[in-house]
């Protein structure tokens, strides 16, 4: 087949809905920067466009030549592995291609080149990269290994009695969390992963007290510490939680003085410009800074993680917080998820052993084979403190991350042992199981349905001096449940899962339009009026009748009290009675219900299950119409 039958095949494809207009668009372009390429360089293009769609940093000709379907994760991948319909030629196109031949024919081409150069393309061993994100990688990687090196050989003593101090009473052994702490002090890069309730934000308290004295102690001056998320709702979240923290922990008023308690967006920290990939602060204009602090780090894309490193100084301190198993970002690059690799075998060499034995006083059974020097400065914290051994919301999260279908399912049926968790066959997503759900009013078991927040609204005070307060209570009621889906679009997609719950619970109200009760998310930052992308508010009318859109306070901007908002002042809003699981990222909630559709699809993965599951505080209901989904999703990861 020559080249110029490629884009009608990829237009099939496009048909089938296993490509995009944008991967045809970016194999045109190759052909028109080189009017002789391959045929297996423009299947290699837009296959890698596909892959960027969906997250992956590079195209891996080594698992495409193996698994084809599993790896391009199409829609309709039945039909690729029988080859019986009429997509057959299409599906066999490049299936008899070896790993051998996509090199070649790759390596021959004027629009690849093997590492640096200005060709589109990248071909580093197995992997195909698109030249910027080829060039991410390379920042990432060589500015993490320059951080890795350790920077102290010893600690003073006077650490070492902080450190026995904050640690002392009993304490699970070994304790990740002082291990977390001593590692950190080694080197100017650590990770602290651990899933909800584990203490990341505790030991990260911990851990700045003691880098604050170590500071002072070397350099008898103050380190300046900035603290970071990759959203303004993981922002304020782990802003309340340092705050919370700091109040429960017997740290000297001294120091609790110097640890920020206000985070800002990565975006806002590097100084974002409007129309532009570029920021203020990178490497000729570093963030003046000693130590920085990203929470929610699974969350980071691999081109904010470059630009973050890009715009630290030589002589700072990284430390990621977050939680390796959740969903990664939205953008290409699963960057947490990729450092975290190994972490938890906890596959220390004997230098980190040492160093954890001589200061933590903890012993650690040698590894089999020691992990990578990332590993050595990676900590997995695994204590939950929020979900005991009978918790089912606990049990099933392990049980999913361990890609353990058939034990998910056991605790899924065992509501007498865990009778925190509920799972709930629909016929279709009207069903009345839904609908009662959904318009519950009660708090019974910690079950909690949208009736129950405008059970409050309905009790509206009579005098002005009470409304505050009503308001704040309508926002904590709303907060205690929620509706996640896996999908944006279709039946069992947020848009119309929205529109059902608004019809159910507001009876002939028209969509889209302000009335008291509607819950709104905001989709856009908006840093004059403070309020940030995932943001919740809700439509209550003012004391003075006006419909208002009123938004929770917050100290640290200056905004104490709520915020009483007009709705034509808001950036761009939708309607937040259903979400899904990725905007749910950073929050947690009482009672959260997943809704799984009854087919598959390649963006149902282990890690949306497990960080849907993983939202909820108190109870978890799982919503579906075919078993086989959660089953399915929970053997694919992303």
């Amino acid at each position: 087949m020559s080249a110029a039958r490629v884009l009608p095949q990829i237009d099939q494809w496009i048909a089938y809905g296993w490509l995009s207009p944008l991967d045809r668009a970016f194999a045109g372009f190759l052909l028109d920067q080189d009017a002789h390429a391959s045929e297996a360089v423009l299947w290699a293009g837009a296959l890698l466009s596909h892959q960027l769609e969906r997250g992956e940093v590079y195209l891996d000709l080594e698992k495409l030549c193996l698994d084809p379907g599993l790896t391009l994760a199409l829609p309709n991948d039945e039909a690729w592995q029988s080859g019986q319909q009429d997509s057959a030629a299409e599906l066999n196109t490049f299936r008899a291609y070896t790993l051998q031949d996509w090199q070649d024919k790759l390596g021959q081409s004027c629009l690849v080149a093997i590492g640096s150069g200005n060709t589109p393309l990248v071909l580093q061993g197995n992997r195909l990269y698109l030249r910027r994100y080829w060039h991410y990688q390379q920042i990432v990687d060589n500015e993490i290994a320059r951080r890795l090196q350790p920077i102290r050989t010893a600690l003073p003593a006077s650490i070492q009695a902080s450190l026995r101090a904050q640690f002392a009473g009993d304490q699970p052994q070994p304790d990740w969390q002082k291990i977390a702490c001593i590692l950190a002090l080694r080197a100017r890069f650590a990770i602290i992963t651990g899933g909800p309730g584990t203490g990341k934000t505790t030991t990260l308290t911990k851990l700045l007290s003691l880098l604050i004295e170590l500071a002072e102690a070397e350099s008898q001056r103050k380190p300046t510490i900035l603290l970071a998320a990759p959203t303004g709702k993981a922002a304020a979240r782990v802003s309340e939680s340092i705050a919370n923290a700091l109040a429960n922990l017997p740290l000297p008023d001294a120091i609790k003085a110097q640890i920020p308690q206000k985070a800002s967006t990565l975006h806002r920290l590097l100084g974002s410009r409007p129309d532009s990939r570029r920021y203020r602060h990178h490497r000729h204009n570093p963030l003046l800074a000693d130590i920085v602090i990203v929470d929610e780090a699974s969350m980071i894309d691999l081109e904010m993680m470059a630009a973050l490193l890009d715009a630290l100084p030589d002589t700072a301190q990284l430390i990621l917080l977050g939680d390796k198993d959740q969903l990664a970002s939205v953008e290409a690059g699963s960057v947490m998820g990729d450092l975290c690799r190994g972490a938890a075998q906890a596959a220390y060499d004997e230098a980190t052993r040492d160093w954890i034995q001589h200061y933590a006083d903890i012993t650690l059974e040698a590894s089999i084979r020691p992990g990578s020097a990332i590993n050595q400065q990676t900590v997995m914290l695994r204590h939950s403190h929020r979900f005991g051994a009978q918790s089912g919301i606990g049990q099933l999260a392990r049980a999913v991350n361990a890609g353990d279908a058939v034990r998910t399912d056991a605790i899924l049926a065992d509501t007498k042992t865990y009778p925190d968790l509920e799972r709930l066959a629909l016929v279709d997503a009207n069903d009345i199981k839904f609908r009662r759900l959904i318009v519950a009013a009660d708090a019974a078991q910690g079950k909690f349905g949208y009736g129950h927040y405008l059970k409050i609204i309905a009790q509206r005070p009579a005098g002005a001096d009470a409304y505050e307060q009503w308001a704040l209570a309508v926002l904590q009621a709303f907060d205690r449940f929620q509706i996640l889906c896996a999908l944006r679009r279709g039946d069992w997609g947020v848009e119309r899962i929205n529109q059902r719950i608004e019809q159910w619970l507001f009876t002939g109200q028209k969509a889209a339009l302000w009335y008291e009760g509607r819950p709104v998310m905001i989709t856009r930052n908006d840093y004059n009026l403070g309020l940030m992308n995932g943001d919740i508010g809700i439509a209550l009318r003012d004391a003075g009748g006006r419909l208002r859109v009123v938004f929770p306070g917050d100290e640290s901007q200056g905004h104490g009290k709520l915020r009483w908002l007009s709705p034509m002042r808001l950036p761009d809003v939708e309607t937040a009675f259903a979400m899904t699981v990725h905007k749910s990222q950073g929050s947690e909630f009482a009672h959260v219900a997943l809704m799984l559709p009854p087919v598959r699809s390649p963006v149902i993965t282990r890690e949306l299950i497990y960080t849907g599951i993983t939202r909820a505080k108190q109870r978890f209901t799982l919503l579906e119409s075919r078993s086989e989904v959660l089953a399915q999703a929970i053997m694919v990861t992303c």
